[in-house]
């Protein structure tokens, strides 16, 4: 993994995944465009996934709070599906756990993704409460998912 670069983010900003997963795509929320587009706002906080042959394969976006790390975990779109999710995931946390020492991780997944609540079931994490977003051009419900460290 590493610090996301201008290349990195402008290859994700044009990936498209099937519906309904299409929620996902880089100008799906255009703040959340103009952020990974943005190398200062993307700085400590956009990092790369690379696979052996320095491939992209995917990004993980790391907030770090006082006493925790949100994590958003993205995969290259021809890759959901290959039983990927739970590694991916779990590698991304040894990452975060490194670098910042969190004393818990938490994710936020839109309910109509269960195959992603799913791999974070399984890497983890438990559900909390279920609030409601806008993002994206409407509210969204979303359950607040943490872990311990």
């Amino acid at each position: 993994m590493r610090q996301m670069d201008d290349a990195d983010a402008r290859e994700i900003s044009v990936w498209r995944y099937e519906p309904p997963y299409d929620f996902y795509n880089g100008d799906a929320d255009p703040a959340d465009l103009a952020e990974l587009l943005d190398p200062k706002r993307r700085k400590d906080v956009y990092f790369s996934v690379l696979d052996d042959g320095d491939r992209l394969v995917g990004f993980f976006q790391v907030e770090n709070e006082v006493k925790s790390v949100d994590v958003v975990p993205g995969l290259r779109p021809d890759l959901p599906g290959r039983g990927l999710g739970v590694e991916f995931v779990l590698a991304g946390l040894a990452f975060a756990r490194e670098r910042f020492s969190p004393g818990r991780f938490t994710v936020s997944v839109a309910t109509f993704n269960a195959r992603a609540i799913r791999i974070y079931d399984r890497a983890g994490f438990r559900r909390g409460e279920v609030y409601t977003h806008e993002t994206n051009g409407g509210e969204y419900e979303f359950p607040r998912m943490e872990r311990e460290a």
